[in-house]
């Protein structure tokens, strides 16, 4: 018996129920492919907004900085270690911190300075790439600085304007000077956009009297394909008496909500395709029903259960393999315009954020294979199991009460 040819026929007699079915099967893959490649496309710009736009992968402190952020605990020979691991073909960036509190037209607020090295912090950040107006910082201009977007918007200030910082420097006197605004942030994190104030290292070491070392070091990987957890193990065997740890480690909370973003897929992918299984399962029923006098002629001129089975299988499957390639096509197609273009959810909320990150408020997908595959290679096996019991319907029919059957 030709199993292939005459399922063929099957599916193409009975069109209408043929087309629907297929058509529900197609419409649930397409939204899991798209479903899927906006998750993957949230993970990866989460990560690049963790990553690219202030902690880079790695981090070194001084012991004990992290719990109590001062000026005096620093990492001594920063530059050199900076070197060592240039050699190991890392690339990193010393920063320097200072506190304090700056002024502007009758309105204060507490800042986070942070001192930027301009030959170094450009290959381990893509800080400078993200501002909302304005420009990055100069080493020509010391007295230019930029701020988080909410610092600016609580001192009333904008591009041009003066702002006086006071504080406390590193030898027990007051630091105070003026400085313009040259540059304001879109949202990168909570507290950078409250209490972000950005300025080039030598002119915030001028300004706290910290004439060396770093308070903090930004490693990247050369190869963001690499293991993070090896990469922080040689950075680690390089930064010998001082702390090391990846962004992973420093942000728990964001990590695990991306390491939970494929089990979030595969739960959407549970819960779609059981309705899409009771749509087969339904489908495939009323077939076996439609046609019990056919099969109890089958089974009485000496077909066997197995070629019955598979019969019922071969109709499931050609509508599925129809199903998949309209669902690819069309999959494929929305999810790489939104990877291009997104999704704009800024009319839903101005500043989206999360464990204390702003994430972009324009949603991208990324399309991976396995964004377009997994929904796929799934939708076969709810179908493969759906029939099951229609097929043994099928199969175990007596042909006298075949025969008979009203």
């Amino acid at each position: 018996m030709k199993i292939l040819t005459l399922a063929s026929r099957n599916v193409y007699r009975n069109w209408h129920r043929t087309l629907v079915t297929t058509l529900a099967m197609a419409f649930a893959c397409f939204i899991m492919i798209l479903f899927a490649a906006l998750m993957e496309g949230m993970v990866q710009g989460s990560e690049y907004q963790v990553v690219s736009m202030n902690m880079g992968d790695i981090q070194i402190h001084a012991e004990g900085y992290r719990d109590d952020p001062d000026l005096y605990t620093r990492i001594d020979d920063a530059d050199g270690l900076v070197a060592s691991l240039e050699q190991q073909g890392f690339h990193a960036a010393p920063r320097i911190y200072g506190f304090g509190l700056a002024a502007a037209n009758l309105a204060s607020a507490g800042v986070h300075l942070r001192g930027i090295d301009l030959g170094h912090e450009m290959d381990v950040t893509q800080l400078y790439k993200h501002l909302g107006k304005g420009e990055w910082l100069e080493a020509s201009d010391e007295h230019g600085v930029v701020l988080g977007k909410k610092l600016a918007g609580t001192l009333g200030i904008d591009l041009g304007d003066e702002l006086v910082f006071v504080g406390q420097s590193a030898d027990g006197f007051m630091a105070n000077d003026l400085f313009t605004v040259r540059g304001v942030l879109k949202s990168v994190s909570d507290g950078i956009d409250r209490t972000g104030m950005f300025m080039t290292m030598p002119a915030l070491r001028e300004l706290m009297a910290v004439p060396d070392g770093a308070h903090e070091i930004v490693v990247l990987r050369p190869d963001r394909a690499s293991e993070l957890a090896g990469a922080t193990a040689q950075v680690e065997a390089v930064a010998l008496g001082y702390e090391t740890k990846n962004w992973k480690q420093l942000m728990p909370v964001i990590a695990r909500m991306l390491e939970t973003a494929d089990v979030q897929t595969m739960i959407m992918l549970v819960i779609t395709y059981i309705a899409v299984a009771t749509v087969i399962l339904n489908a495939m029923l009323m077939s076996v029903f439609e046609r019990i006098h056919e099969f109890g002629i089958m089974k009485a001129i000496g077909v066997s259960p197995w070629q019955i089975v598979s019969l019922i299988y071969a109709e499931t499957i050609i509508q599925t393999v129809v199903a998949s390639l309209l669902a690819l096509l069309t999959g494929w197609w929305v999810a790489d315009y939104y990877a291009q273009n997104g999704i704009d959810m800024s009319s839903m909320a101005g500043s989206i954020s999360y464990g204390g990150i702003a994430f972009d408020p324009v949603w991208y997908a990324y399309v991976t294979p396995e964004a377009l595959l997994t929904p796929i290679v799934f939708l076969f096996i709810i179908v493969a199991l759906a029939v099951i019991y229609p097929a043994v319907k099928a199969a175990v029919i007596r042909p006298v009460q075949a025969i008979y059957f009203r």
